[in-house]
């Protein structure tokens, strides 16, 4: 199954995840809606809706960047309603946009819990909400979230309660829609099982000289093609982590998406044991943050 003419709404999309996605995507031909808030350049984060759609034409997709902040219901309305006009419809949606800031409770002021909440779980439900009447009437659409597995464990809260409770928001929802659309729009979420090489490392988590203990965003590229490319009817309600989902796909070098192959990867946040680490991955013992 080919995305040639398929239409994708996809939030954060300027950089890191969100534009290695997008580009993936466009090499099938595939219309692509950027809904992300930089539109100018900013001194501390590379590129903009307008580089990111350079990037998505050369790749061979349409693009439409759109100024957007998923925080505001009207915003998030227009974006939805010039990308149908534009296009034609929506097929796929990808709730990509996250705000991240994993520290414990005192040192996380209310606003910050704000934040994270309404562009993580808010955002994801205003997202989709909205471009719901589209999906409904396209061929074979799609759900899909930047979100981790529902790993219900204390050892996942207990660090940072704001920042998991907002990204599992993301996740409850995939949860919910996988039911309430099952064969009809197809709801799924996939996550990193190590730390990707984006602007989060840099600037929030570990900073750049971790990049070589990361992963390039196209190992979630990948994956998440290969999602958007199977039957919505039958393929839904999948929290998927990339590694273990690209191996069952039969992808046998892993080692393409190491930003440097053959050393040890910073794992990611919210990784459960099953599945297993694919043979020849090596993890680092410490969890990220912890």
């Amino acid at each position: 199954m080919s995305l040639r003419g398929k239409t994708i709404f996809i939030t954060g999309a300027s950089r890191g995840i969100g534009l290695a996605i997008a580009t993936r995507c466009a090499r099938d031909g595939a219309n692509i809606a950027i809904a992300a808030k930089t539109a100018d350049p900013h001194p501390k984060l590379e590129g903009t809706i307008h580089t990111a759609a350079a990037a998505i034409e050369a790749a061979g997709g349409k693009a439409l960047p759109i100024q957007c902040d998923i925080r505001e219901e009207d915003s998030v309305e227009a974006a939805v309603k010039a990308t149908a006009e534009r296009f034609g419809g929506i097929d796929i949606v990808i709730n990509n946009a996250s705000a991240i800031f994993p520290m414990p409770t005192k040192d996380t002021p209310a606003k910050r819990w704000d934040l994270m909440h309404q562009v993580n779980a808010r955002g994801t439900y205003i997202v989709t909400r909205a471009c719901l009447p589209y999906l409904e009437k396209a061929e074979n659409p799609h759900i899909l979230a930047l979100s981790p597995p529902l790993d219900m464990r204390a050892k996942w809260f207990g660090p940072h309660v704001a920042y998991t409770s907002a990204k599992y928001g993301m996740s409850l929802c995939i949860l919910g829609w996988s039911q309430e659309f099952r064969g009809k729009i197809a709801a799924n979420a996939i996550w990193p099982r190590t730390a990707i090489a984006t602007a989060a490392i840099a600037n929030v988590l570990a900073g750049e000289e971790a990049f070589k203990n990361c992963r390039k965003p196209e190992i979630l590229a990948e994956t998440a093609y290969r999602v958007l490319t199977k039957p919505a009817a039958k393929f839904t309600g999948h929290f998927l982590i990339d590694d273990s989902f690209l191996v069952s796909e039969g992808v046998t070098d892993l080692d393409q998406y190491s930003v440097e192959p053959g050393v040890e990867l910073l794992p990611d946040f919210f990784v459960p044991d099953d599945p297993p680490a694919p043979p020849g991955v090596k993890i680092m013992a410490i969890p990220l943050g912890h």
